[in-house]
Parts: C-alpha cells; structure tokens; sequence
C-alpha cells in the first residue's frame, strides 16, 4: 500500500491550474480492432481515455483549453510531406476502392516492400491503396478509420496549441491532451497505434519559437522509437527515454537500446535506459533522475515530456510496475525541480479505472 504525501494527491493538493488543451476531434478516432501476431483482438487505444482524463484533471482544479488549428504545414516540420498526405487520404482511397463494402472497415497494412525484399531492385511506387498502406504503416495494429484523420490531425493541433502557451508565457507548464499518441512515429512511417509525432512537433515549435536547446523525456513504458529517430542525428534536441527493455520482447522490439546514443551531429543526445521487467518505483525513478541531470547537461531551455502511464502497476497489462507515488514523484523531478518551460503530452496509459489519476498525479507539480 502506498504510504506517502502523493498516494493522498486529491483536487485541494494540486498547487496550481495546468492548461489542458484538448480536442473533442480527438475522440472520432475508433480502433475497434487491431490485428496482432494474426489475431484479430480489441482495440485498447479507445475514446473513452481523453473522457477519463479530462475529467480527472477538470475535478484536480486545471483549466481546459481548446486546441488552435495549424495546419498541415506545422505537421512536415518533423514528418515527410508523403506521410502527411497519405494519413490524410487513405481511408477516403481505401472506401473509394471498396474495401469497406468487402468488410474491411479499417485501413490495414499486409505488404511491407522491406530492403530485406526488395534487394537490389529498385522499387516502383504501387499503385494499389492496399499496397500502398505498408509503405508507411509498419504493423499491423495500427488502423485507420473513417473518423481518423480528423482526430490525428487534431491531436497535432493539442500539442501545438500547447507549446504555443508555454511559449507565450501565460504558463510555464502546459498539457497537450493528445489522442491518438504520438511518439512511435518517425519521419515516414507510423504504428504503435500513433500516426504523427506529437511530442516531436511540440519540441520543434520550441526551437522555432527560439530555444536553442531542447530536451524530451519518455517516461511511457515503451521506447519512443519515433521521437529517437527523428532527433538522432541533431544536436539541439536531447531525447532520453526510461522504458521496459525491448531485449525483453517488448515493443519496438529491435531499438531502445542502451548502446544507441545518436549519430553524427546528434552523438551523445540520445539517452536510453531501459528496464528490466516488473521493474517498480525506484528502478524508474532512478532513470527519471538521470535523465533529469542529461537535460540539465544539455543545457536544455525547454523541456517536452511524453507522458505515457502505460507502466503503471494497476494496469494488468502493463510491463513495469509503477505506482501513483512513483508518477507523482516523476512529475515534481521534471516538471517542478527542472523548472523550465515545459509541454507534457500524452502518450500511453490504457487502464481507463486509474488512469486520469495517474495523470493527475504527474501534473500536481506544475504550475
């Protein structure tokens, strides 16, 4: 049982109001199944997570603020003009090519064109929507619906909204209330059940809007393979990310390693430090500590943390075993202790009985 001051975190301890931003576009996005290792099994990424959350954080006392669209321009600061532009049409492409009225109700990819595949050869774009879905999707999970774009693209638009207020200064911390996540999608290629990099798109605008040095940190269970990829090769952004070790079979599986520290200009910017699994409060707060002092280190003006709660003890289905407290204590190292101007946007945390309390709890350090 938890015994602390943060296992009693209720609306008349949070010491200040956090901006929420938030979308109601958000919850049109509905995965209803997502296919793994050939398995058609529940989606877990639901709707019912921004209600959740909402309400825990409007009860804990924080203001909820509605997100300011930007456009598609603001979404290829960090992704490929390609990408944007399939995310925006599949679906429309997949219905106009009768997938839908075949059953197929969802976009799903089943052909990958790998380099492993395709060797030597040069690669002809195809022309078929059903190939074309394994261009950029790179799992089989991560679907997209009829109501999808408009929840992806304003889910980009909570994270932006959200720097937008931290770099005004009407608050030092704000919260990007973002559906789907974001942080397992790279420059081109999306999955994980995210589609566009939202904490990667709140860090770029603070380098836009002047901050010379950028930190994220990724505190959800898995490795933001996303976020790493596109800031690995710069040295004005800092990823550092305390995870489940993926060597343990967890997802992304092949990256997330602790020997992976950026390259060329970005050597030395990537931090990784995965955990073994079941691994509680102090295995992860010691690396939310570390990566603390990483940020100080790099001299980081900004801070952007990827606020995933899907390590929490009280989820069964989590990897790790992290309790209230230990988000509690998270939230005062990096949003209290660090003091800097800060987005937090969210990305994991799927047990929807706890889980806008853990978020609750994370945030009752801002300010």
């Amino acid at each position: 049982m938890e015994t602390d001051a943060h296992s009693k975190l209720d609306a008349s301890s949070v010491a200040a109001s956090v901006p929420v931003v938030w979308s109601a576009s958000t919850l049109e996005h509905r995965p209803d199944r997502e296919v793994w290792i050939g398995m058609a099994l529940d989606g877990s990424e639901l709707p019912e997570r921004v209600t959740v959350i909402r309400q825990a954080l409007e009860t804990a006392g924080h203001r909820v603020l509605d997100a300011s669209p930007h456009g598609l321009d603001a979404l290829r600061s960090v992704h490929e003009q390609t990408l944007v532009e399939h995310l925006a049409g599949v679906y429309d492409a997949w219905r106009d090519g009768g997938f839908v009225d075949l059953g197929a109700d969802r976009v799903v990819p089943y052909f990958f064109p790998t380099a492993a595949m395709l060797g030597p050869l040069p690669a002809t774009p195809a022309s078929s929507v059903h190939a074309r879905a394994g261009d950029y999707c790179y799992d089989t999970m991560t679907t997209l619906g009829p109501g999808s774009w408009r929840a992806i693209q304003s889910a980009a638009d909570c994270a932006l909204t959200a720097a937008d207020v931290v770099v005004a200064g009407s608050s030092r911390v704000a919260y990007a209330l973002c559906r789907p996540p974001g942080h397992h999608v790279t420059r081109r290629a999306y999955g994980g059940s995210c589609y566009l990099n939202n904490a990667a798109l709140a860090a770029q605008a603070l380098v836009d809007a002047g901050h010379e040095r950028v930190a994220v940190v990724d505190v959800d269970a898995h490795h933001g393979n996303g976020t790493a990829a596109i800031f690995y090769e710069r040295a004005d952004v800092l990823y550092g990310s305390v995870h489940v070790d993926p060597a343990a079979g967890w997802f992304p599986h092949v990256v997330g390693h602790a020997h992976e520290t950026g390259a060329g200009a970005g050597e030395g910017t990537t931090l990784n430090l995965p955990l073994a699994p079941g691994s509680g409060d102090d295995a992860f707060l010691t690396g939310v500590r570390r990566l603390a002092r990483a940020v100080s280190d790099h001299g980081a003006t900004a801070l952007v943390v990827s606020l995933g709660v899907d390590a929490a003890a009280d989820d069964p289905e989590s990897p790790l075993q992290v309790t209230r407290s230990g988000y509690g204590t998270a939230g005062e190292v990096l949003l209290g202790e660090l003091g800097l101007p800060s987005v937090a946007v969210q990305e994991g945390g799927y047990h929807l009985p706890t889980l806008g309390s853990l978020v609750a709890a994370f945030l009752a350090a801002g300010d």
